[in-house]
């Protein structure tokens, strides 16, 4: 055989389409320039075209599409490191899923801590235990789509939200029904299951004031945080109109400095709070014309508030507290740096995990003997699937934050955010299978700008999830294209509304989605984007992920 039928016979195994390489356009040093792999095929030219675009190729990507099987099909960069984001909820979710079971549950007490003088009077306190439920709040459960959740009736009133405080509620009258009129103490409240670390590691300053940025508290209500709503005086040079719901004595707001403005001139609202404060200031202008601006402001310390809560209702219910609204935090004891107690190993056993009754305590030595215990009243949580629907549906942080602390809590004993992180990683490893240099995981959610992942991780995670008894149900908390939850505004008006589903993720100049694409052809398939650096306060990226899914599911 001559050398012209070598090199043609060897670029025909390497490149089936080489006899369309001039149509195609297939670069071979474009594509290593890239960091593109495989076939020389028309996808991969498409995909080549859409991020050579100047208002994204300044940015850095990682791609990488399989089928079903886990047959390569495209891959650009699928090795390296980026920030996930909110595609971090995918391991976190995957995990408890496994390891907790769809069913499992949380349950929050009320509890009396030293003894009745009377089945009337108790001398000690009243405490609310936090169990690690995020769902204390006026949420719906289950999660409905916006198009099938009620409208109201066109020119009529607004449909009422449910309660925020319904299931407090109905704690406090159970503990009224107990007789129970005097307590000689304070009330409690107790989120000792997780050690108090509200923050992960890397957490923007910036968040902690708002409700995505919420700290982690194993008692949680509201999802930690106050709806603050600014709206227009009657008349420009007015005063602006400030609530804060639901109604509580928590924060203080000095809204002096914020006014109404003249007709069209917009909203400029501005809201500060200083670390470890409760005073708000707010300041700017609001257009006397401007529909009202709601805020979700984080609460700063969400046993403290509520147990504040808690013993409003118990007295609004007829029963006297001689003491004082307070939190007992635990302080985390492990003196190791993050990255190595988080990397310790971890021996999984084949079986679900569940939360013992009952919480740790932070005492070594020389301990007190604990108070007689009487519980008043319990709340159970919906089942976990429930919340993880709402969780990776809306990018919910905080709930994925507290899925991390309660795996680390069943399978370790001890709810830190570095056991929730070895426990993760134990199952991505050992389980699925993830080569650990692939990724690193600061926190639950992906808020942290610390945590770093390669695409062909999430491709994997998402293959083996295929193979689990729980893929169906796993599947259906994500993301709906042109549906629901962080996609409903994106596919709609495309021919694949109803047919991507993938976690989103959004963290600074970072951007993610993955997931699965039913193609035109009827065959799913796999997939992880990502991309980073890219040019601020643009959306040029997101708009080529989009195309570069299309042309996926075009090709497939």
């Amino acid at each position: 055989m001559n050398k012209v039928l070598v090199v043609a016979a060897l670029a025909a195994a390497v490149c089936p389409l080489m006899a369309q390489t001039a149509d195609v356009g297939c670069d071979g040093a474009v594509a290593a320039k890239a960091g593109r792999s495989g076939p020389c095929t028309p996808l991969a030219k498409q995909i080549d075209e859409v991020l050579s675009a100047p208002a994204v190729a300044r940015a850095h990507w990682g791609i990488d599409v399989t089928a079903m099987d886990g047959t390569p099909i495209y891959s650009l960069n699928d090795g390296q490191l980026f920030q996930p984001a909110s595609n971090t909820k995918m391991f976190t979710t995957a995990t408890a899923l496994a390891l907790l079971g769809s069913q499992a549950t949380f349950e929050t007490r009320v509890v009396a801590r030293g003894s009745f003088n009377t089945p009337a009077n108790l001398a000690g306190d009243v405490v609310l235990v936090g169990g690690g439920d995020a769902n204390l709040s006026g949420r719906t459960i289950p999660y409905v789509p916006p198009a099938l959740r009620p409208k109201p009736t066109p020119g009529g009133p607004a449909l009422p939200e449910p309660d925020a405080l319904r299931y407090l509620k109905q704690m406090a009258d159970d503990v009224a029904k107990t007789g129970l009129k005097v307590v000689n103490g304070d009330i409690v409240g107790d989120d000792t299951l997780y050690p108090w670390e509200p923050y992960p590691e890397e957490w923007s300053i910036d968040d902690s004031l708002w409700g995505y940025g919420a700290p982690v508290s194993a008692l949680t209500i509201t999802d930690n945080q106050l709806v603050l709503k600014v709206a227009p005086g009657a008349a420009p040079g007015q005063p602006a109109v400030i609530t804060l719901d639901p109604i509580a004595p928590y924060y203080t707001v000095d809204a002096t400095a914020l006014i109404t403005g003249p007709a069209k001139s917009g909203s400029h609202v501005q809201i500060d709070r200083a670390m470890g404060s409760k005073a708000l200031r707010l300041y700017g202008s609001i257009a006397v014309d401007a529909q009202p601006d709601d805020e979700e402001i984080a609460i700063h310390d969400p046993a403290e508030y509520a147990a504040m809560v808690f013993k409003s209702l118990l007295e609004q219910r007829g029963i006297l507290v001689t003491g004082v609204a307070k939190a007992k935090h635990r302080l985390p004891t492990d003196s190791r740096g993050y990255y190595a107690a988080s990397h310790e190993t971890v021996t999984l056993e084949d079986r679900s995990y569940a939360i013992a009754k009952g919480t740790p305590t932070a005492c070594v030595s020389n301990c007190a003997a604990p108070a007689p215990e009487t519980v008043l009243a319990t709340h159970t949580s919906p089942a976990l699937i429930e919340d993880m629907t709402v969780t990776n549906k809306v990018s919910q942080n905080l709930h994925a934050e507290m899925f991390l602390h309660n795996v680390g809590a069943a399978v370790l004993g001890d709810g830190s955010t570095a056991n929730g992180a070895r426990v993760v990683r134990a199952f991505l490893t050992t389980r699925v299978g993830i080569d650990p240099d692939d990724f690193v995981f600061f926190d639950g959610s992906g808020l942290s700008g610390h945590d770093l992942l390669a695409p062909r991780a999430t491709v994997k995670l998402l293959h083996y999830a295929t193979t689990q008894p729980w893929f169906a149900d796993w599947k259906k908390t994500l993301p709906i294209g042109g549906e629901d939850g962080s996609l409903v505004a994106r596919f709609g008006r495309t021919a694949l509304k109803d047919h991507v589903f993938a976690k989103t993720g959004t963290l600074g100049e970072a951007r993610a989605l993955g997931g699965f694409i039913e193609c035109a052809s009827g065959k799913t398939v796999i997939f992880s984007i990502m991309d980073s650096t890219h040019s601020p306060h643009s959306s040029e990226d997101m708009k080529a992920m989009d195309k570069i899914v299309g042309l996926i599911a075009a090709a497939n």
